[in-house]
């Protein structure tokens, strides 16, 4: 993504920002940048009917620029489009003020996004689209007999390339249907790896499977880019690593990432590094409790300690509809930084995000072990009520001092006869 122009104010930190999305992932970036309230400005095709003075109309799209007030924000994995729809706050020759509208954020096609306030978490999203270095980083094959998927995981987001979904005949004596319906579903995987591949990128090919279903098929492509003269496959062999995943399914791509051999492998990518913070809070759950936190409540307790040492959010969190919950999750990252904490913000369409997402979406590792936070409000609570009951002893006791001692002393006559 490229910034073109920047002008937000020092006082309020309002202002806008015109973008010019270059890849898939920059329009992730975009819809994770736009909020409720948000004033949006770009090029758009419109509809236009026009009446003759005869009484025919003739309708016709024309390109016009709007600005509209975000009402609902919406992003589809699948085909990587946004859509923002909302009432058209500027009026133009062809849409009256007030009208609503629709917008589609398209590639290399410029838009301003203007802000009340922009805050630090934005400004982090805007330079990590901005880095050059952030292209897809690995290529992931899943496979089982009859399916597989082909993904591509970049800093950001996982993105489906292909599915390939071929039935597979079981094996029967004196049949070849098995093997060569076996050999369709090597070639259909084949030819994905082929066209949708960018080896120049890609710094490594997981290929995995259960049983040896990956080994054939990396046996099927070694021998068959030899003798088609395949030199994207020659050249990067060596980028291929095969493991163990359960299923063809996406979200066996847990089961890979969670393999330290893997990892090792793709030790220098953004995704290696927060599946590895993530598996270490998961270690500490187990082995250390009182050093793996998660849950706003606790985390910021824990802040307030100054214990934080890694601090994980999912980038759900910063999409709320409500201010005020975006504004807390936003004071606790710059809380955190500013106490020397490390802050990782994970995709919600990676695995790992949607992991973190289970567990509440925000989880820390602490510096120290702290004791049961809850345990403490509990002792905290029964203090407290310790104190009370003793003051009310204490004021039954001063209400009995305070009585008139000549009332006593009539009471005493009175029992006594006189």
């Amino acid at each position: 993504m490229k910034v073109f122009k920047k002008q937000i104010s020092a006082k309020d930190a309002s202002g806008s920002i015109l973008l010019l999305p270059e890849v898939p992932e920059d329009l992730w970036h975009a819809y994770n940048l736009l909020q409720e309230g948000d004033l949006v400005r770009c090029t758009t095709l419109r509809k236009v009917v026009k009446e003759s003075s005869t009484g025919s109309t003739t309708a016709k799209k024309v390109r016009t620029s709007l600005t509209i007030r975000v009402d609902k924000v919406d992003f589809d994995p699948d085909s990587l489009q946004v859509r923002i729809s909302g009432p058209n706050v500027e009026e133009s020759k062809f849409v009256k003020l007030g009208a609503h509208h629709t917008l589609t954020l398209e590639l290399d096609r410029q838009f301003s996004i203007i802000k009340e306030c922009w805050d630090q978490i934005f400004l982090d999203r805007i330079d990590e689209a901005c880095n050059p270095e952030r292209a897809a980083e690995i290529a992931a094959i899943v496979m089982q007999p009859g399916l597989a998927h082909l993904c591509l995981v970049t800093g950001s987001i996982t993105v489906t390339k292909a599915k390939i979904e071929i039935t597979i005949p079981k094996k029967r004596t004196g049949s070849s249907k098995h093997s060569s319906a076996l050999k369709r579903f090597y070639e259909a995987i084949y030819q994905s790896v082929l066209r949708h591949v960018d080896f120049k990128q890609i710094k490594c090919v997981l290929t995995a499977s259960a049983g040896y279903l990956r080994d054939d098929w990396f046996q099927y492509m070694l021998e068959q880019s030899v003798r088609r003269d395949d030199r994207p496959f020659i050249e990067n062999k060596s980028k291929f690593v095969l493991c163990k995943a359960s299923s063809g399914h996406k979200h066996a791509l847990e089961e890979v990432f969670s393999d330290p051999q893997i990892m090792e492998r793709m030790s220098d990518t953004k995704v290696a590094k927060e599946v590895k913070e993530l598996d270490r809070f998961m270690r500490l759950i187990d082995t250390d409790p009182d050093k793996a936190y998660y849950g706003y409540n606790h985390v910021s307790k824990a802040n307030e300690e100054f214990a934080i040492e890694v601090l994980m959010v999912t980038d759900d969190l910063f999409r709320s509809s409500d201010i005020a919950v975006r504004k807390k999750y936003v004071k606790l990252v710059e809380s955190v930084r500013e106490n020397g904490g490390k802050t990782l913000t994970y995709s919600s369409l990676h695995v790992s995000g949607q992991q973190l997402g289970q567990l509440s979406g925000i989880a820390a590792i602490l510096r120290y072990p702290l004791p049961d936070l809850d345990q403490l409000e509990l002792d905290a609570l029964e203090h407290q009520k310790g104190f009370g009951d003793d003051d009310d002893d204490e004021s039954e006791s001063e209400s009995d001092d305070s009585v008139d001692p000549d009332w006593r002393i009539q009471e005493d006559m009175q029992d006594m006869g006189f």
